[in-house]
């Protein structure tokens, strides 16, 4: 039976963006994820996920699992555990592999659950990643730096003190340095 596919709209906003900072990951006290091209992934009424470019990742680390969950906006994810210095964190990062076609943009890109390992902001990016997908880009403004954003919900006015428009209401004002579990 094929699975369902939804369509991120009013009533299920998601938006995409290209973070301003350069983000990292650290597991076991060791950087496994260092990234200027990390993406920020909004969706209703979740935390904001990180995703980084795997090419950003010390994929060297990881081992495939044969856990996978479904999104019926993001596609099958697929789940890798991570293990270093005698550490074992299982399942603990995902990654969209054959994304639906809206979250086109963190296909190649992987995720890390945040109570597995640690995600932060180190400094701002000097070249931060362009959005690619099927869906309407649009510009928005972020810590005084441009930063395209995936809009795939309506548009609206922030509220947000720095100002800027952002299509999804419920996240703003809180704390981007935490994440969500995928969905």
């Amino acid at each position: 039976m094929p699975r369902e596919m939804k369509i991120p709209g009013p009533d299920h906003p998601i938006t995409i963006e290209a973070s301003a900072d350069r983000m990292r990951a650290r597991y076991s006290g060791h950087v496994i994820a260092d990234s200027e091209r990390a993406l920020t992934l909004k969706e209703a009424g979740y935390r904001p996920v990180i995703y980084f470019p795997r090419e950003d990742v010390s994929m060297e680390y990881f081992s495939r699992t044969d856990h996978v969950s479904y999104c019926p906006y993001k596609g099958e994810a697929n789940y890798f555990t991570v293990m270093m210095d005698g550490h074992i964190a299982e399942n603990a990062v995902w990654t969209y592999e054959e994304p639906y076609p809206a979250m086109e943009a963190i296909r190649d890109h992987v995720a890390f659950y945040p109570n597995k390992a640690e995600i932060y902001a180190f400094g701002p990016a000097d070249h931060p990643a362009q959005v690619r997908g099927s869906a309407r880009v649009s510009a928005t403004r972020r810590r005084g730096r441009k930063a395209a954003a995936l809009a795939l919900g309506p548009l609206r006015p922030s509220t947000a003190r720095r100002g800027g428009w952002s299509p999804f209401p419920a996240l703003r004002g809180r704390m981007a340095g935490q994440y969500a579990a995928a969905s």
